[in-house]
């Protein structure tokens, strides 16, 4: 059995014991509140625990090294319409240490790619240059500060909204803010 068809076991277990009356809350976020943050495993439960919100407080959104590396990414599309149709006034960047982006490129990508049988043909035709879209960071608090930068001086962002960078320790789980 496939881990999704173990997934898909549990799930229909689940619901037929209402597991999921415990978190039923709409889609406004009680706190106002949007958190940017890496997809990292070890932030699955931790990320919300440390920051003390349950089920309902914050629209959470992550993607590899909880980066905005242009204005017009999926991310940014995500907080603007957190922030005009969800009522969020209150951005949280959160990268975290240890983190995989930091370092990445596409030299590794390119090398597992084509291990896995994409052809470099296909890799040239992409609609992206694929050494900036894989590249990621080498300084987890200058990569909070530009993400930071993006989102509170975007031209569809409001003055109003509050944007602040924090790194969180991917074991503990504290928090230090990045100025």
């Amino acid at each position: 059995m496939s881990n999704i068809d173990d997934v898909l076991a549990f799930n229909r277990e689940y619901v037929a014991s209402k597991g999921y009356e415990a978190h039923l809350t709409d889609k406004y976020p009680d706190k106002k509140l949007a958190v940017l943050s890496c997809m990292d495993t070890r932030l699955s439960v931790l990320l919300q625990d440390a920051l003390g919100l349950k089920n309902g407080d914050a629209k959470v959104i992550k993607n590899a090294g909880a980066v905005i590396p242009t204005p017009w990414d999926s991310a940014m599309r995500s907080l603007i319409v957190a922030v005009y149709e969800l009522g969020v006034d209150e951005i949280m960047v959160v990268a975290h240490s240890h983190c995989g982006a930091c370092h990445m490129n596409f030299h590794h990508f390119k090398e597992e790619m084509l291990k896995r049988g994409i052809q470099e043909g296909t890799m040239l035709r992409c609609a992206v240059d694929l050494n900036d879209w894989l590249e990621g960071f080498h300084d987890t608090e200058k990569s909070v500060r530009d993400t930071v930068s993006i989102i509170a001086n975007h031209p569809l962002i409001p003055k109003d909204v509050t944007v602040r960078g924090f790194v969180i320790d991917s074991v503990t789980g504290e928090l230090a803010e990045v100025k």
